[in-house]
């Protein structure tokens, strides 16, 4: 009869999911985790049958700890805006974690089509959201998302490493704000109007760019 495990699966990977967020995933090592438990490696491969096996688990774990910060933004109105301060808050107070959710390099790159639709619960319990406090439809709701998730991972990535650290009133003014701009836009039919596409010469008046800030003004303004 082989000998018990000297640590559970999930007891190893809980000490690797805080290893992790203390010192970042390329610490997470066979060494580094059997120290990190006051252990050795071995007892870890009495469990896994090896180290990728083991940052899996923990990507996993990661992700977990992040949706079920995000799922109690049902409680909250605006949830979507809460949903937005939560996710850069999650940056901000887990950073190595939100790197490695987020911010991990793909072997490929991945097209807009095949990366939204595949962010998961956050994606879905949002577009939810969306869709039951402002009457919008699919579509709508998801152009949306995609574009206040856009934006707000821009504001998380910039606190998750440090490069510019926003404080809480001003992460909430900035997402009110671009929410506000795009929901506008939906809901004036404006939904894929964007600006011209840069072109070579000196016009500082970038006429072509107002016109089109005229007419959706005289839109709303009806």
């Amino acid at each position: 009869m082989p000998p018990k495990p000297k640590f559970t699966r999930e007891e190893i990977v809980a000490s690797a999911v805080d290893l992790v967020s203390k010192k970042g995933i390329d610490y997470l090592t066979t060494r580094n985790l059997g120290e990190w438990m006051g252990s050795s490696a071995r007892p870890i491969f009495t469990v896994f049958n090896s180290m990728d096996e083991v940052i899996r688990e923990v990507r996993k774990a990661a992700t977990e700890k992040f949706n079920s910060y995000i799922r109690e933004i049902v409680n909250f109105t605006p949830a979507f805006k809460e949903a937005g301060v939560r996710m850069v808050r999650f940056a901000i107070n887990e950073p190595k974690l939100f790197q490695l959710i987020f911010m991990t390099e793909n072997h490929e790159p991945v097209n807009p089509g095949s990366f939204f639709g595949n962010l998961g619960e956050y994606e879905d319990l949002c577009t939810s959201v969306i869709s039951r406090d402002y009457g919008l439809n699919t579509e709508e709701s998801k152009v949306l998302f995609q574009h206040m998730w856009t934006y707000t991972y821009g504001i998380s990535a910039l606190c998750a490493t440090h490069m510019c650290m926003f404080p809480e009133k001003d992460i909430t003014s900035r997402i009110g704000t671009e929410f506000l701009a795009i929901t506008s836009l939906i809901k004036s039919g404006n939904m894929y109007t964007t600006t011209p596409n840069p072109v070579p010469g000196n016009n500082p008046k970038d006429f072509k760019t107002n016109e089109i800030l005229d007419k959706i003004k005289e839109q709303s303004a009806k």
